[in-house]
């Protein structure tokens, strides 16, 4: 499947999760084999690991708008590249106190930083938000992710229920059957959205 220049069509998909290939993952790794099946590109980046920081509001991303950050220098510049790259993006996280992780949080607040310094950057992507909860605080996170996609003007991908998946132990999402048809859900609507709009996102 191909986008509007003719290269194939991609969604990159960021775990925020510091435990890697845990729930998260899981439920990502779920939604981008769905979209596999329908002949888009995918790729999983993991946070886990890896240095991400917030933002030092330096405010150097619109002074150069070279769709970069300036204030550090950890993983979170590639993410932003991947983004840039992307027709879709969709970021997961699982719940830390009713919230998505810091390093989530870094993600979306440079990124947008970024995205809004370079206008139409991010404009009419799809985005979807993807959340691993044990037991409360998904929606409140679930919204803290959407609220990006947002600012940025993507377009918001739902499924057939909230895009959330249960479960505390590592792996125990898997058993969510609800919730993983839920993934595959998404997954087919971003492939339809993607398939849809791939001609015309720069129309005005």
């Amino acid at each position: 499947m191909t986008g509007e220049t003719g290269s194939p069509m991609k969604v990159v998909a960021f775990s925020g999760s510091a435990r890697k290939g845990g729930n998260t993952a899981l439920l990502l790794r779920r939604v981008l084999d769905t979209l596999e099946a329908e002949g888009i590109e995918t790729e999983l980046v993991e946070l886990a690991g890896t240095r991400a920081q917030g933002c030092t509001v330096c405010l150097k991303c619109r002074e150069h708008q070279d769709r970069q950050c300036h204030g550090r220098k950890d993983a979170i510049n590639a993410c932003i590249e991947k983004m840039d790259a992307a027709d879709g993006i969709i970021i997961g996280s699982p719940v830390y106190f009713a919230d998505i992780t810091p390093e989530a949080k870094a993600l979306i607040d440079r990124a947008g930083y970024v995205a809004r310094a370079n206008p139409g950057m991010l404009v009419r992507k799809a985005g979807a938000a993807v959340v691993a909860v044990r037991r409360a605080g998904a929606m409140h996170a679930l919204d803290s992710i959407n609220h990006f996609f947002g600012i940025t003007e993507m377009v918001t991908v739902g499924s057939s229920y909230w895009n959330v998946g249960i479960g505390g132990a590592a792996g125990a999402v898997a058993e969510d059957a609800e919730g993983m048809a839920t993934m595959e859900t998404l997954g087919r609507h971003m492939a339809w959205l993607l398939k849809l709009t791939a001609a015309s996102r720069d129309l005005p």
